[in-house]
């Protein structure tokens, strides 16, 4: 199974946050599995931290970089055809990089790792 990891999944497996589902842990720590995470989850935190919005052990561009290494991520980029879809995207979600990050899974077929109950109004989530 490809997953995309929702920014916050993200930032909890990493930090052994225990808000993470025992079934989403299961699947990302599944070697079976590819686990993505997106250039827009990275600019997320990056934003948030530079707005002090989000405290971390380091500077996102150490620690995001030595995470991807460390639990094999593979990277998503951000694709036109990621951009194009917002447009016929209803506007369930307020959010500019949780919307992004739907585009993102839909566009590549990929299953989504949240707990957000917004994102689950876009497509089925792995929770």
């Amino acid at each position: 199974m490809k997953l995309l990891l929702d920014t916050h999944v993200f930032l909890w497996w990493i930090s052994r946050d225990p808000r993470l589902s025992p079934p989403a842990l299961e699947a990302i720590s599944d070697r079976a599995n590819e686990v993505m995470l997106s250039v827009v989850s990275s600019w997320e935190i990056s934003t948030k931290y530079a707005l002090g919005r989000l405290q971390l052990g380091q500077e996102p561009a150490r620690l995001i970089p030595r995470m991807v290494r460390k639990h094999q991520l593979g990277v998503l980029n951000l694709k036109l055809s990621h951009t194009l879809a917002l447009s016929s995207l209803p506007p369930n979600h307020g959010d500019p990089f949780d919307r992004m990050l739907v585009c993102q899974a839909l566009d590549e077929g990929l299953t989504m790792v949240s707990g957000d109950a917004m994102v689950a109004r876009y497509l089925q989530v792995l929770w």
